[in-house]
């Protein structure tokens, strides 16, 4: 679902000199397009979160493959004009949203917890996936004009989608009714999250979108770039599924990681400022293999404090990553033409540390709403790998036996009937 919502923005991408020839647009309305994209994208992941929890995967799921469907097949077939398609790559904006916050809702609901964190970075991995895929439809399909296939092949995806929720029970999901007010998720949290990710995703974007173009100013050769790109892109893949392996053998504490992902992406794009192909080559290597390896790491983070709302939790991230990828890459390529590419490295890289610290200021309003707001399900945070640092206080005088904590292992901490272990598991510090 994830490969299929992010695929048909690569896809234009990929074959832009085919369907704008065919279409008869210019690069300025190919730019207002991919951003039209994300946009409808992230409108849609932040209004509609929280109805795909109230929906249940079932539902959503769907829901999620009709308008792919539709989408993919209108461009297929009725996508003559750019006004017309332009309205398509709105409804496939949408798609987008929906599958992805529906896939999140999915591991959530259905991936058992100490496998969960491998699940979000096998998620997250579907992102190269489709650069690649869209990449490998440039020779195959778009030289011979078949690029309407490509947006077919999407629709029919969508269509699969569709069936395969069909085949889904019909349960009844969401919070339980006595502790719905407990389990909203902590807004202001999500909020500051939101920003981050869209000060990370708008850096993100812009070294995916210019570090080819900036290998070639430096004196790499086309081949040269593309190789670069292609290793970086399949280091990224492996270390977002290696990232969320590991997090499935600690108690939390998987934020820290993620700033550190993306101070570290900072740095090295200020390195990739410096005018030469070495520098240019390493400091390129490690922007994309380890500090754009974080999306999975951060959505397994952010829906396993998110309580019982992971599509409303993780409907923030995606929206946030969604507008970063609508505006980074174009303020990006402003900034470029204004000042030159070395200062806009320079800015990207600022961008990329500030939203780490934006990731710690929230996981300090997690933590903080975790004590004094403890969810129905108990979880178990602040680190540890035999043992958890902390597990949040029951939400009841009855005590819950630690088999009945998902996140917590046979010999955590037992929450007391007195209700006092929320002093006990306030986070020390940070």
């Amino acid at each position: 679902m994830t490969t299929l919502g992010t695929l048909p923005v690569f896809l234009l991408s990929s074959q832009s000199v085919f369907v704008r020839e065919e279409l008869g647009f210019d690069e300025v309305r190919f730019g207002i397009a991919v951003s039209v994209f994300f946009g409808s994208a992230a409108l849609a992941a932040l209004l509609g979160g929280g109805l795909t929890d109230r929906m249940g995967r079932r539902r959503s799921t769907i829901l999620a493959g009709a308008i792919a469907a539709v989408g993919g097949l209108g461009v297929a077939l009725l996508a003559h004009s750019w006004v017309v398609l332009l309205g398509l790559l709105v409804l496939l904006g949408m798609a987008n949203a929906a599958c992805q916050v529906t896939a999140n809702l999915t591991m959530a609901r259905v991936i058992p917890a100490h496998r969960r964190g491998l699940g979000f970075g096998i998620k997250q991995s579907a992102i190269p996936i489709s650069i690649m895929l869209a990449g490998l439809a440039v020779p195959t399909l778009g030289a011979f004009g078949w690029w309407r296939w490509t947006f077919a092949a999407t629709g029919v995806g969508g269509l699969l989608v569709l069936l395969s929720g069909l085949r889904l029970p019909r349960t009844v999901e969401g919070p339980v009714a006595a502790g719905a007010e407990r389990d909203r998720p902590p807004m202001r949290a999500l909020v500051i999250t939101l920003l981050a990710i869209t000060l990370a995703s708008a850096a993100a974007n812009s070294l995916g979108s210019f570090l080819a173009s900036w290998g070639f100013h430096v004196g790499l050769t086309p081949s040269e770039a593309g190789v670069l790109m292609a290793v970086g892109s399949g280091a990224n893949l492996v270390l977002r599924v290696l990232l969320g392996h590991r997090a499935d053998g600690r108690h939390g504490r998987n934020l820290p990681g993620v700033a550190l992902q993306m101070v570290i992406g900072g740095l090295a794009l200020g390195v990739l400022a410096i005018e030469s192909p070495a520098t240019v080559v390493l400091a390129g290597f490690v922007a994309f293999a380890l500090g754009w390896s974080w999306p999975g790491l951060l959505l397994y983070a952010v829906v396993r404090v998110g309580r019982d709302a992971p599509g409303a939790a993780s409907g923030m991230v995606q929206g946030g990553a969604f507008i970063g990828g609508a505006t980074g890459p174009a303020l990006f390529g402003a900034v470029v033409g204004w000042v030159g590419y070395q200062a806009a490295w320079g800015i990207a890289g600022v961008l990329f540390v500030a939203a780490g610290a934006l990731i710690l200021a929230a996981r300090k309003v997690f933590l903080a709403d975790l004590v004094n707001r403890p969810p129905v399900r108990q979880i178990s945070y602040g680190g540890g790998r035999g043992r958890p640092a902390h597990v949040t206080a029951p939400h009841t005088l009855v005590p819950t036996p630690a088999e009945a904590v998902p996140d917590a292992p046979p010999d955590a901490p037992r929450p007391d009937p007195d209700g006092t272990a929320g002093a006990a598991t306030r986070p020390r510090g940070d």
